[in-house]
């Protein structure tokens, strides 16, 4: 592996693990661990609980030992580079840069990648380019990638650099003045978010050099400060390629995996097919939400530091407004945190409430009775009091939530917080409609990283199989419980997964939403405002064909509710995992991963 290569990895890695070292504090006479950092120019600490000992130390220790072979790589890397380069910051350009590119040359590319294809060979000047998203969602790849697509000719005069918290924007405007004295057109400055003052001088990169003519491409995690620059400096000013939301049919490009479950399960980043595209092990270890420890990493690193540190380097933190008291506090990671998980909580808890009921798990209880495999084929779901258990998990779920909002989160805050997770590209809202015309549309806000989602209401369930209250259940039908939640959780997501991939690919004429009924609900509706027309889905989480499934489909009611306000019904349609098939009472099942593929 070139040096570069190895160089540009360990940095990647060091980015996930914790910052700081390991201070130990006496306290009442004992011996405490706190992780003790530098941030912003503040020192800073937090105590490390038990259960967290041990993925924190051992962070920790990996991040110095990282550390330590960076540095001396590149003292290697000084060695055999030219004495004098001339630049103040981390400038990448000739062999190395063509070093640095070849690590992705068998990698597939991102759809937005033709957008950052279109911009680099286009003739616009005073426009900058944005690449911002979440962590692990392919931006720096799309750079190494866009090296390997140049000609030589114009390789040559392509520059990288990869900017640092200690850069600034002085020390960039004097590399790129010299850049540009040596002919460089094109250039790209990657994790530029990192600089303290980039967000308030941004519109330096538009309004000095691109509209000379040099091509810049400014690529970061904190895609706040992106949104920020937008809404100051660059407005009006770039062009912005968003990596954050990876649809299914893309993921499963990319990654060559085809199963639904397998996108709910660990859908959201490209981590797996960073390692090894062939290797399933691998992959499975290496996934951003393979467990709730990594799931909360993944949120603490990509999101929650994401947006503090926007915050703070913008306007000198005038932007925090009502969060100003929680990070003063060193409080609104935790904050940010326990409004993701609230967020999750009232998802399960509308799972249990709306799906954990009568007539669902009363089919399962049949499904179970007549099940071909004697194995599985059981009556437990007969012997269990659905209402009590589902009161008793719901109770749970609201006493331990109030129990985890020990942060003093008012309503301001988790408006303020819901607005920067919608600019991150985290949460979007696809509103849900009534029957009613005159009723405004609820909220319904859907998650655009699945993985995350999942693996935190996984992490829910398996708390409440281990409740004290839940102890009266035998063991077998605790297991049989927890199935059957997850079993409707993985319903509930693909339903939000096929809403949220419509909405986000229809065409300007459509309109995609929920449809509530009095009682029930069509899972989405898709509506031709140019053909006055729609098209009624049912969503269903299962590879067989049942006549409950269309029972809404089939009603004359709520066919003739739904035409009075939305046309002419031209589908009617159940999407589920099994294979593509017409019945003969005009409803059409289609396989879901077909229909997420084809949008």
């Amino acid at each position: 592996m070139e040096t570069s290569e190895r160089i540009f990895k360990l940095e990647a890695e060091i980015a996930t693990l914790p910052q700081g070292s390991i201070n130990i504090k006496k306290i009442n006479g004992k011996e405490q661990p706190y992780l003790q950092w530098t941030e912003n120019g503040k020192s800073k600490s937090k105590y490390i609980k038990k259960d967290e000992r041990e993925q924190i130390f051992e962070g920790v220790k990996r991040r110095k030992q990282l550390q330590e072979e960076l540095r001396e790589l590149k003292k290697m890397e000084m060695i055999n580079k030219p004495k004098s380069t001339g630049f103040e910051t981390s400038v990448i350009t000739g062999e190395r840069l063509l070093a640095m590119a070849k690590g992705v040359q068998n990698w597939q590319e991102r759809d937005c990648f033709s957008q950052l294809q279109k911009y680099l060979k286009s003739e616009m000047s005073d426009r900058v380019c944005l690449i911002f998203g979440l962590r692990r969602t392919g931006k720096t790849t799309m750079l190494r990638q866009a090296v390997l697509k140049m000609t030589p000719s114009q390789a040559v005069k392509t520059a990288y650099i990869k900017a640092n918290g200690t850069d600034s924007m002085a020390a960039i405007n004097r590399d790129l003045e010299k850049l540009q004295q040596q002919s460089f057109e094109t250039v790209f400055i990657d994790e530029v978010t990192l600089m303290p003052d980039f967000i308030d001088s941004a519109a330096l990169f538009s309004d000095i050099y691109a509209v000379q003519g040099m091509k810049i491409v400014l690529s970061g995690t904190d895609s706040l400060g992106f949104w920020f620059a937008l809404h100051q400096e660059l407005y009006d000013r770039a062009i912005t390629i968003h990596t954050t939301f990876i649809p299914f049919r893309e993921h499963s490009r990319l990654l060559g995996i085809n199963s639904i479950d397998e996108y709910i399960r660990y859908g959201g980043t490209l981590r797996a097919g960073e390692i090894d595209f062939e290797d399933d092990d691998v992959n499975e270890e290496d996934a951003s939400f393979r467990d709730d420890e990594s799931t909360r990493r993944y949120i603490d690193t990509a999101i929650c530091k994401n947006i503090q540190h926007s915050l703070s380097c913008c306007r000198d933190g005038g932007y925090f407004r009502h969060l100003q008291g929680l990070y003063e506090a060193d409080e609104l990671t935790g904050a940010i945190n326990r409004i993701i998980e609230d967020m999750n909580h009232r998802f399960l808890i509308r799972i249990l409430i709306s799906k954990f009921k009568s007539h669902d798990l009363g089919s399962a209880a049949e499904v179970l009775r007549k099940d071909r495999n004697p194995e599985k084929r059981s009556d437990i779901l007969d012997r269990i009091d659905t209402e009590t258990v589902t009161k008793r998990l719901v109770d749970m779920l609201e006493i331990r939530n109030k129990e985890e909002q020990s942060i003093g989160i008012m309503n301001v805050h988790v408006e303020e917080i819901k607005e920067y997770l919608k600019a991150l590209d985290l949460i979007v809202d696809v509103p849900r409609e009534t029957i009613i015309p005159s009723a405004a549309p609820l909220e319904n806000i859907l998650f655009t990283q699945p993985g995350m989602r999942y693996c935190q209401a996984q992490a829910l369930v398996h708390c409440l199989t281990k409740d004290e209250l839940f102890a009266a259940l035998s063991e077998q039908e605790k297991i049989m419980v927890a199935e059957r939640i997850s079993e409707e959780v993985r319903g509930r997501m693909m339903e939000d997964i096929v809403l949220l991939e419509t909405a986000k690919s229809a065409k300007k004429n459509k309109r995609v939403f929920k449809l509530q009924f009095a009682v029930g609900e069509y899972d989405m509706v898709i509506y031709d405002s140019r053909l006055n027309s729609c098209e009624c889905y049912e969503v269903k989480h299962s590879d067989q064909i049942v006549s409950a499934q269309t029972r809404y489909l089939t009603d004359e009611e709520r066919l003739n509710q739904t035409s009075r306000r939305f046309g002419k019904i031209s589908k009617r349609c159940v999407l589920y995992r099994g294979k593509d098939v017409m019945l003969e009472n005009g409803i059409e099942y289609r396989n879901v991963e077909e229909y997420l593929r084809s949008l």
